[in-house]
């Protein structure tokens, strides 16, 4: 067996949350059959089945765990999570005009633009039905404002990523949208079905929120730096010409010369050979990939801020580690 010190932080808490986790994949596999539709659970499967960390739903789990809940609502919230987010991914991969995702082939791919919407239509309606029955009002209004956030996020993603003009301040609002969302209304709703405090529900949504923001800022990073751990090879984000902090920061501080590069290649979507070897080099120019790994450390900060004033448990450890763990791929 694994010596604990060797394990990863997520490993770790899902050995702690086996149990539930396991009432939450029976939830999904229950919940995303289909009587009269059999397209949906095959599609569904296919992506739910395809591995990855489940980190969301976890997330809601260790929450409440921490803060000693003791019912059975936290299962029906974690796999509303995972379902809400298997719903955002297989509308992106229709958007992003993907075929791969955690190495396997897309639904889209493999079946059609169609079938990868309406079966992402499909689960976001079983979420709404598995928040409602909890029977909590806040609840309700918490998973729901994140499913409008992330949908918000991801059209301004849309005309925001191709566009020069886009600040740090807009490309930190389609974060919020498009991952932190999620995280700290995973967090937050763990809390809310445990009663705990405002305060400490407080603290545990700015904890999956600067989670969120420092994931989304490395996954960025290691676009440029490159790591096996992220399924994506060096410069996708460059080759998609989406705008990414690494890339704006370095447009801001870019001469005339260098602004009409990004224009050209990000803008306009000409690209030759050679473009990403000198995009890189622009980056390392202006100190931009330091300089954002500064960023996601200064967010997993306030992460673990927020979660030191939570009681003390052996999850919250995790999860302090967890949030170590985000960053320690580009430290």
């Amino acid at each position: 067996m694994l010596d604990k010190q060797s394990q990863k932080p997520h490993d770790r808490l899902a050995e702690v949350l086996a149990e539930d986790m396991a009432q939450v994949n029976i939830l999904i596999r229950t919940r995303m059959a289909s009587e009269h539709a059999p397209r949906i659970p095959e599609v569904t499967a296919h992506l739910v089945e395809a591995g990855g960390k489940r980190l969301r739903p976890m997330l809601t789990l260790a929450a409440a765990r921490m803060c000693g809940y003791e019912g059975d609502n936290h299962v029906k919230l974690a796999a509303t999570v995972e379902f809400i987010h298997t719903a955002t991914l297989l509308h992106d991969d229709v958007v992003d005009e993907s075929e791969k995702r955690r190495g396997r082939p897309t639904a889209n791919l493999l079946w059609d633009n169609k079938s990868s919407v309406l079966v992402g239509d499909y689960l976001f309606a079983r979420s709404f039905q598995l928040m409602t029955e909890t029977n909590n009002i806040r609840v309700l209004r918490i998973l729901s404002d994140a499913a409008a956030t992330i949908a918000e996020g991801e059209v301004l993603q849309m005309t925001a990523a191709q566009d020069l003009r886009t600040s740090e301040e807009i490309y930190l609002q389609v974060v919020r949208g498009k991952t932190a969302a999620l995280f700290s209304a995973a967090t937050e709703v763990g809390g809310v079905i445990a009663d705990m405090d405002e305060a400490q529900i407080k603290a545990l949504f700015d904890y999956g929120d600067a989670l969120g923001i420092a994931f989304q800022i490395v996954d960025d990073l290691l676009d440029y730096w490159g790591s096996d751990a992220t399924g994506k090879n060096v410069g996708d984000d460059f080759r998609e010409r989406k705008l990414t902090l690494p890339v704006i920061k370095a447009v801001a501080l870019g001469d005339d010369e260098e602004r009409e590069f990004w224009k050209r290649t990000i803008e306009k979507g000409r690209q030759d050979d050679g473009d990403l070897e000198h995009a890189i080099a622009l980056l390392n120019k202006h100190g931009t990939l330091e300089a954002t790994r500064a960023e996601a450390n200064d967010w997993i900060a306030k992460a673990r801020a927020a979660l030191a004033t939570l009681p003390a448990h052996p999850i919250r450890d995790m999860l302090d580690d967890l949030a170590d763990y985000v960053v320690a791929r580009v430290n």
